[in-house]
C-alpha cells in the first residue's frame, strides 16, 4: 500500500517520551486514493497531535469492500511496511525480485532501508469484484538503518499469546513470550487482538513502551475505557499491563514501542530526517535511479507529487 496522495501532506515528528499513562481518542480521517478507483481509506497515522506510536508511523484501514486495487510500482525509503490482511488477496511485487500472494494471517513485511519500489493488485479469480479488508502500516527506521539494503519478508507462521478469552496474535517484536520472527530495528510491539464474547484478559506491557489500541470490529472495554471501531485509542507510556473485556467477539490491533528518539519528516511515500534527504529521494525516483525496477509492469509507475514551495522543518506534537 502506499500514500497516494497528489498532494500529500507534510508530517514532521518528534518524540514525546516521558508523556506517562493516558488515555486519549484520536478520530481517523477519511482519505481518497485517486490511484485506487473507488478505494478510501481511514488515515489513523500519522496525525497532527500524535505522528508517531512508538516507531509505528503510518496506519492505513482500507475496507471491508468491495474494490479493484491497482496501485503501479512506487518508492519508499527509511522504513518498513507491514501489510496485515484481513480478507482478500493482494499481489505484491518488488525491486529486490519478489513477487508473492498477500494473504490474512499472514504478515508481509517490506524493509525499504536506502531505497525500494513495489507494486500491490488485487487477485480476482471470480467475475465478482474482490472483497478487500487490510490494514497496512509503517515502521520508521532509525538513524542506522537508514542506508541498509532493501529487503522482503513473509510470515505464515506466527506466534500467539492467549490470556482470559483474548488471542493476540504477535506480529512485530514480542508479547509476553510470543515473539515475532519478523525483523524488526527499534523496540517495538504490533499483534492483532482476537478478543472473545465475554473475555477477560490483562496482557503484560512494557512501562517503556507506549502504547495505542485501534478497535477494527465490535466493541471492547481497555482498562474500563469503552473502545469502538475507528478511533485509536493512545495510551501513553508507563503501563505494565492492560486489562481487555468484551461482551460479544471483537477483534482490535494492539501497538507499542519506545517513544522514537530522532526526529522523522514524512512527505509521500518517504520517510527522512529533514527536506534535502526527501528532495533527493524524490530526485532519484523521477529520474530513475536508486530505486531498481518492479517487473510487469512494462516501466509504467507512479510519479512522485510536486515538493511543496517551502522547506520541510520538523514539528513538535501538539
Amino acid at each position: 500500500m502506499t500514500n497516494l496522495d497528489r498532494r500529500p501532506e507534510v508530517t514532521p515528528c518528534r518524540s514525546t517520551a516521558g508523556a506517562g499513562a493516558v488515555a486519549e481518542f484520536h478520530e481517523p480521517r477519511a482519505v481518497p486514493l485517486g490511484g485506487v478507483r473507488g478505494m478510501k481509506v481511514d488515515r489513523v497515522l500519522p496525525q497532527r497531535a500524535l505522528p508517531t506510536v512508538g516507531a509505528w508511523c503510518f496506519l492505513d484501514q482500507f475496507g471491508p469492500e468491495r474494490v479493484e486495487m491497482k496501485v503501479l510500482p512506487h518508492p519508499h525509503t527509511g522504513l518498513q511496511t507491514v501489510t496485515w490482511p484481513l480478507a482478500g488477496e493482494i499481489r505484491h511485487r518488488d525491486s529486490v525480485g519478489s513477487d508473492v500472494l498477500v494473504r490474512p494471517g499472514q504478515l508481509n513485511l517490506m524493509t525499504a532501508g536506502r531505497g525500494v519500489s513495489h507494486s500491490e493488485f488485487s487477485v480476482r479469480e471470480e467475475a465478482e469484484t474482490p472483497l478487500l479488508h487490510a490494514l497496512q502500516l509503517w515502521v520508521a527506521l532509525p538513524d542506522d538503518a537508514l542506508g541498509i539494503e532493501p529487503a522482503f519478508e513473509q510470515h505464515t507462521d506466527l506466534p500467539h499469546h492467549r490470556s482470559g478469552g483474548v488471542d493476540a496474535t504477535v506480529l512485530m517484536g514480542s508479547l509476553g513470550d510470543a515473539v515475532s520472527p519478523a525483523t524488526t530495528h527499534t523496540p517495538l510491539l504490533g499483534a492483532e487482538l482476537a478478543v472473545a464474547a465475554g473475555a477477560e484478559a490483562v496482557l503484560p506491557l512494557r512501562s517503556d513502551f507506549e502504547h495505542a489500541v485501534l478497535v477494527i470490529d465490535g466493541e471492547v472495554a481497555v482498562d474500563g475505557v469503552p473502545v469502538g471501531a475507528g478511533p485509536l485509542l493512545y495510551l501513553g507510556t508507563g503501563r505494565t499491563e492492560l486489562g481487555i473485556t468484551a461482551t460479544a467477539d471483537a477483534r482490535a490491533l494492539l501497538l507499542g514501542g519506545e517513544p522514537f528518539p530522532g526526529e522523522l519528516v514524512m512527505w509521500w511515500n518517504f520517510v527522512g530526517r529533514g527536506h534535502d534527504e526527501i528532495a533527493a529521494a524524490r530526485a532519484d525516483w523521477e529520474s530513475g535511479t536508486r530505486f531498481g525496477e518492479v517487473d510487469g509492469h512494462d516501466g509504467q509507475r507512479i510519479p512522485a507529487p510536486v515538493l511543496p514551495g517551502v522547506r520541510l522543518t520538523p514539528r513538535r506534537r501538539r
